[in-house]
């Protein structure tokens, strides 16, 4: 079991930057491939960046490949996602995932992949 819990969501004006954060306390961070979606008012929830447990292999969506990075820092039980260059479009609630596997790959960008999720954190963009 783990608990993961975001923060660093906010208002930015287009253009900005945000680093969101996902502390995980629980059973080893390091075991769990992470990941990032992301769900805005009336939309379903979609994938936006994973990072693999092992080599910091790295997924991105299409639509913040370039702009978002993921990172992690298994010694603090932490996994991050640098925004920059944000749109109207990228506001939404950010939740942050893990998945308890030992593999890494594009079927990563599904939900169904996760077993244990975070509340989320409001990311607002004006425009």
């Amino acid at each position: 079991q783990v608990q993961l819990v975001e923060s660093g969501g906010g208002l930015v004006q287009a253009g900005g930057s945000l680093m969101l954060s996902c502390a995980a306390s629980g059973r080893t961070f390091s075991s769990y491939t992470m990941g990032w979606f992301r769900q805005a008012p009336g939309k379903a929830r979609e994938f936006v960046a994973a990072i693999s447990r092992a080599d910091s292999s790295t997924l991105y969506s299409d639509s913040v490949k370039g702009r978002f990075t993921i990172s992690r820092n298994n010694a603090k039980n932490t996994v991050y996602l640098q925004m920059n260059s944000l749109k109207p479009e990228d506001a939404a609630v950010y939740y942050c995932a893990a998945a308890d596997s030992r593999y890494f790959g594009p079927s990563y960008r599904t939900e169904g992949r996760y077993d244990y999720w975070g509340q989320g954190t409001q990311v607002t963009v004006s425009s």
